[in-house]
């Protein structure tokens, strides 16, 4: 109930212990944070095979948000670290896992990504970089990002007019309009319609591209839509190569958006062991929906089976898809 509470409801313990206490049950938030603690310490082995299912993965998206932890050594309590997310799997397979670091740099998802081969999906922040020149990762930029700068630049334009930004997102939202129609396609068939019907529209956008970059100014948002388009291209082109491939990495967006509300309710974590049970813990719940379970049954079906888990094959039994009894 604490983790469902928590991780699920995105309910801070203070709270859940002000409900608790309404019951005339008295357990401190120290007692339930160190409760939080110990479940994502004995939980590791799942999220261990959780892992190696994500890296065979043909595509994991990637993204990452701010996260505050007031008692970490070293540094000051407002200082900022890192939640990262990442999601991939087999489409009945899906997997969302976090992991909470002091930094941003590229060092993180090279840890994180150790050993993967496959397409990896990002914006365009620079850390993923050094995992993109690894042998066997090809790296896919996403759209969403590039059509939000033009959507910036378009609130910009003097009103009523018609300007380069609408131009841009016309053809964007074409796009669009062609992933919306192949979405029940299969694989092979949203590659033959891409080919087909997104090949020709981004010729013309690149077309577009050329002739519009030496007239803007790298400074207004326009010229910054225009730029970030540019030096993408190559990498946002790359989702027409195979059906399979997304267009934009909205997945790790929607992974993430969990974490951002419960944030805005317990605003920080005390302390890192607190930050990582805590990325333990939206990954299971997290990953135990995409799954199709009920977060409080799933949690409650693996702590009363975890006791007796001794081998691979008993964690692996306990893994949200081979689950059937809940």
């Amino acid at each position: 109930m604490l983790l469902t509470t928590k991780y699920a409801d995105g309910l801070p313990l203070y709270r859940f212990e002000t409900v608790l206490s309404r019951h005339g049950i008295d357990i401190p938030r120290q007692t339930l944070a160190r409760w939080v603690v110990q479940c994502g310490e004995h939980l590791q082995p799942l999220l261990n095979l959780m892992r190696d299912k994500l890296l065979d993965s043909p595509v994991i998206h990637c993204d990452e948000t701010r996260v505050q932890v007031l008692k970490e050594p070293g540094r000051d309590p407002s200082s900022q670290s890192w939640m990262w997310v990442q999601t991939g799997g087999p489409p009945d397979k899906p997997v969302i896992l976090f992991d909470y670091t002091t930094s941003r740099a590229q060092e993180v998802p090279l840890r994180l990504l150790a050993g993967y081969r496959g397409y990896l999906m990002t914006d365009d922040y620079a850390g993923y970089n050094a995992v993109a020149a690894q042998s066997g990762v090809e790296r896919l930029a996403c759209w969403a990002h590039a059509r939000r700068k033009f959507v910036e630049a378009q609130k910009v334009q003097p009103k009523g007019k018609t300007g380069r930004a609408d131009v841009a997102l016309n053809l964007i939202n074409k796009l669009y309009g062609i992933e919306r129609d192949l979405k029940e396609a299969s694989a092979e068939q949203r590659h033959q319609g891409r080919q087909q019907h997104s090949l020709p529209l981004l010729a013309q956008l690149k077309a577009w591209l050329e002739k519009t970059q030496p007239q803007v100014t790298a400074q207004n948002a326009l010229g910054k839509a225009v730029n970030y388009l540019a030096s993408n291209w190559s990498r946002l082109e790359r989702y027409i190569e195979a059906g399979h491939l997304p267009i934009d990495n909205n997945a790790a967006e929607r992974a993430i958006r969990p974490f951002v509300i419960g944030r805005k309710n317990w605003v920080f974590s005390d302390t890192p062991k607190g930050a990582t049970a805590s990325a333990q813990l939206y990954s299971l719940v997290e990953t135990a929906k995409a799954n199709g379970k009920e977060p409080y049954a799933w949690l409650r079906h693996i702590l009363e089976r975890l006791p007796q888990a001794t081998t691979v094959e008993d964690y692996e039994a306990l893994l949200p898809w081979n689950v059937t009894a809940i």
